[in-house]
């Protein structure tokens, strides 16, 4: 009886459905990819694209716990990239510089995002589709205008290079992979083991609710849409320096990848319900999907239909288990 009991609590976990989503994919391209799935070059690929896509799905994850939604990180990376490639690429000036104009950028337009959310009856997901339309004109519209190009290059070494745009493991795995770890349990932390995170999900049960019992309701939801712009902002900085290079038109795929990412991770779209861990394997999930594929004599023309339907199929395994676990209720022992 214990061992079911155990189970079912297990079960009851937002992240058991998306670690047995991660569990059963690894085991599809390991039996139609081969071992070389998991050489070591093989989890490179899909753990360099997990760490930057992990970075920005976090803080969108916790917008949507908490019952919000944004959008605007399609444009904040190829801010952050442009802003840094433009300040340290285009014009010569430090390298620090421009990452710190790059991540004020973030912080700025997070807090536009927030405050016009709070301040107006106007949904999240229609403040951000502004800002990203808003943010893109202003990226490629300032960007032809200083450098007559829509990409920058961009030269960065010594110690910038080092923290943010390198690679290591035998020039494999890119530093962008221990932020997303080190961001990861910083989040774990902030979320799962502090009352900001208690605040996060009863906004996202019921704000006003959250609001009448003394939850700075507001100031959490500026706060949460000031780090996911940020983040995205940092990422695409990251990305610029690490390819030496930034372009105008990238990011795009960031909305889409990081709202899938948080689904498969166990995240409801109607709020209230997630965690940081379950994001986490949903995030590498999307990743190996993607990057698996081409491990397989799979034809590449039917990639797209092979990757959405591998990814409905996580999340609805993710449901069904979070069903069953919350219909679960153990017997009381007959004395």
């Amino acid at each position: 009886m214990k061992l079911f009991s155990s189970l079912g609590g297990l079960l009851r976990r937002p992240e058991a459905g998306a670690f047995l989503g991660l569990f059963a994919v690894l085991i599809f391209f390991t039996v139609f990819g081969g071992l070389t799935f998991l050489k070591p070059a093989g989890i490179a690929s899909w753990m360099n694209v997990a760490a930057n896509l992990g970075v920005i799905a976090i803080p969108v994850g916790l917008l949507m716990i908490a019952g919000e939604l944004d959008i605007s990180v399609g444009a904040m990376v190829p801010l952050g990239a442009m802003t840094v490639a433009v300040i340290s690429g285009h014009y010569g000036l430090s390298i620090w510089l421009g990452i710190a104009v790059a991540l004020s950028f973030g912080v700025i337009v997070g807090l536009i995002n927030g405050y016009m959310v709070i301040r107006t009856a106007v949904p999240s997901l229609i403040v951000t589709l502004g800002s990203l339309f808003a943010v893109q004109g202003i990226v490629l519209g300032l960007t032809v205008l200083i450098t007559k190009s829509t990409s920058v290059a961009l030269a960065t070494e010594g110690s910038a290079k080092t923290i943010f745009g390198d690679f290591f493991f035998g020039g494999q795995v890119q530093v962008m992979v221990i932020w997303w770890l080190a961001i990861t349990a910083a989040y774990i932390f902030f979320v799962h083991f502090s009352r900001f995170g208690n605040w996060i999900f009863a906004m996202g049960g019921d704000k006003i609710s959250a609001r009448n019992a003394g939850i700075p309701t507001e100031r959490m939801t500026i706060l949460l849409f000031v780090l996911s712009s940020t983040s995205a902002a940092f990422v695409g900085m990251c990305q610029a320096i690490l390819y030496n290079s930034a372009q105008v038109a990238g990011g795009q795929s960031f909305i889409f990848n990081s709202i899938i990412s948080v689904v498969v991770g166990g995240v409801l779209l109607t709020g209230g319900f997630g965690s940081i861990v379950g994001i986490f394997f949903g995030t590498l999930t999307f990743a190996i999907v993607t990057q698996g594929i081409y491990y397989t004599d799979f034809d590449r023309n039917w990639s797209s239909l092979i990757i959405g339907i591998l990814l409905l199929l996580a999340v609805l395994m993710n449901n069904t288990f979070r069903k069953m676990a919350l219909s679960y209720a153990p017997k009381k022992a007959v004395k």
